[in-house]
């Protein structure tokens, strides 16, 4: 890697890059490469190292791509073409990798869903995309099968995932005891339907090469998501946003050793975060890429065993939740070199534990669906700042505005609406032009919706999301202010804080605490410590204690379900 030059390191319009760490350079090389031709390009450099490792069955990078273009192959005869949208409803496993790489092959959209969402949730995305082909996992086919028929996919196509661990373990699993039924229904389930396809049908003749390849332009996922506001929405992602931003994180990591990096896949696929790190990242330097279906501490301390992690993309209760078996001695970490965390802030005694077990670097970026999706990230190196977000990646820009008006920039280290703009960032909204327009402003800026300061040096630090600030009184209350106050209590485990309307039509501070085992705490307790702790209008004027908060798969708070649960209690 060519280091930073000098004229980069003093240049006034992007102060940050003095603090990038040594080797990485301010802006990345044109991209060239869609990401079909990158895996190509991984399988012709590396064709006999390992590119996927499941249950320690392993897949080299020449069985990825061969498997890759005979998958398309198996599609096209369903009539999958460039431009068509192809449904992925499937967890963490080497089938989901050749499907997303057959279908971008073929020029067409993937579109990726959370396999364990309701059929509700399902049903407005298929509305949405109008997706007639699905790869889903047998154990929730019945779900799609459930659908509509005006929105149900022409083809459906199912996958046993049990099917691509080691044969000793297929065989474990179909014994006719009830350890290994309860394990068998835990991953497979018969097909919904018999009118649907099993994978193996796919698994045909190589994709004929007269087939064109995409264009580093077109669309190559759709990514749901939230947003800044409102219903779940497709982000409309190119190969072109995508590939760019795994060059940034390859830029940002001088030290990775292509074709040596161990990558564990403890993040699903289907969320955009582990999408870019595993999918794309890891596949693009020929890396081994260890898939776990879902994140468990033993199936990761098994693993460990023999492809001991050199990288390990997470979120702050995976780390924590490793950190501690390290420290009981149950896993050695010794050999993760760099972890990067993101979705939720990183507690400064979450990277002191792990650097202390692991002797390697744990840093925090960040980023949203949006911008395919990492914009910034720690240095990893000296300069690096717990407690903030970082700086922004390589040939990525930020500016930080007034957020009732988007033309007035906002001073240094004054609270403002946090602008990225880059090769990372994203196209628009599938069907939504007016939600497009507000979020990606005319001149390529994409709103965040988060409310940041930014230092002098470039260092970004989040305050709060815009949507989620509770204004009380004429007074704005930042949750997470509110949250950390609330987790500084001895007998309180978890915290989450909301807004709830008041009788005047006002809003009001509530929060929903978990209490730790053993202790006992009333709402007026709480609302007392509170009290020396924060101004008079922070202080949650309601306390609920639960049992537990709802999060995502990867662990993030819902907010919205805080607040729908606060709302439904009596």
């Amino acid at each position: 890697m060519t280091a930073v030059c000098t004229e980069a390191q003093h240049d006034p319009t992007r102060p940050w890059l003095s603090s990038y760490a040594e080797g990485v350079r301010p802006d990345i090389d044109p991209i060239a490469e869609t990401l079909p031709e990158a895996l190509q390009a991984s399988a012709r450099r590396f064709p006999n190292h390992v590119a996927l490792e499941f249950f320690g069955r392993t897949t080299s990078y020449r069985e990825l791509f061969e498997l890759v273009e005979r998958v398309a192959g198996g599609l096209r005869k369903l009539g999958v073409g460039p431009g068509d949208r192809v449904a992925l409803v499937l967890p963490s496993c080497p089938q989901h990798v050749v499907a997303f790489y057959a279908v971008l092959r073929l020029g067409a959209v993937v579109v990726e869903h959370n396999p364990l969402y309701t059929e509700r949730e399902l049903r407005h995305q298929f509305e949405d995309h109008e997706a007639q082909v699905a790869i889903v996992w047998d154990l929730v086919s019945e779900k799609i099968d459930r659908l509509p028929a005006d929105v149900r996919p022409r083809r459906i196509v199912t996958v046993n995932m049990t099917k691509a661990m080691p044969i000793a373990q297929q065989l474990a699993l179909r014994l006719p005891i009830p350890k290994a039924r309860a394990a068998r229904r835990k991953l497979t389930a018969r097909p919904a339907s018999k009118a649907m396809r099993a994978w193996e049908s796919l698994l045909g003749r190589r994709l004929p090469k007269r087939v064109a390849a995409p264009k580093l332009h077109d669309i190559a996922v759709l990514q749901y998501t939230s947003g800044t506001t409102g219903r779940p929405k497709g982000a409309i992602l190119t190969h072109a946003n995508l590939r760019a931003n795994a060059m940034q994180g390859r830029e940002w990591l001088p030290g990775l050793r292509e074709g040596d990096e161990v990558f564990y896949g403890v993040l699903p696929l289907f969320h955009a975060y582990g999408l870019t790190l595993c999918l794309t990242f890891a596949m693009s330097i020929g890396a081994r890429l260890v898939l776990f279906p879902t994140f468990d501490v033993e199936l990761v301390k098994k693993a460990a065993k023999h492809s001991p992690p050199t990288f390990l993309p997470g979120v702050p209760p995976m780390y924590d939740r490793l950190a501690r078996a390290a420290l009981h001695g149950e896993i050695d970490l010794s050999t993760v070199r760099f972890a990067i965390s993101g979705a939720m802030p990183l507690p400064v005694s979450t990277v002191q534990r792990w650097e202390e077990v692991t002797g390697g670097l744990l840093v925090e970026g960040y980023g949203m669906t949006e911008a395919s999706p990492v914009a910034l990230g720690n240095p990893a190196g000296p300069s690096r700042r717990p407690g903030s977000v970082g700086v922004p990646f390589p040939s990525t820009e930020i500016r930080v505005i007034d957020p009732d008006d988007p033309s007035i920039d906002v001073g240094v280290g004054q609270p403002g609406e946090l602008l990225i703009r880059g090769p990372q960032v994203f196209q628009g909204y599938w069907k939504r032009p007016e939600e497009t327009a507000e979020t990606l402003l005319h001149d390529g800026w994409l709103r965040t919706g988060d409310i940041v300061t930014v230092s002098a040096d470039g260092f970004v630090t989040v305050v709060d999301r815009r949507k989620e600030l509770i204004i009380t009184g004429g007074f704005n209350v930042s949750p997470s202010e509110v949250e950390e106050v609330l987790l500084s209590h001895p007998d309180i485990a978890d915290a989450a804080v909301v807004s709830l309307p008041r009788g005047d039509g006002a809003e009001m501070v509530a929060a929903a605490v978990v209490i730790r085992s053993g202790a006992e705490v009333t709402s007026a307790g709480v609302r007392d410590f509170c009290r020396t702790r924060l101004a008079a209008y922070k202080v949650p004027k309601r306390v609920d204690v639960v049992d537990e908060l709802p999060r995502s798969l990867i662990g993030k708070v819902l907010r919205r379900e805080v607040r729908e649960l606060l709302l439904a209690a009596p």
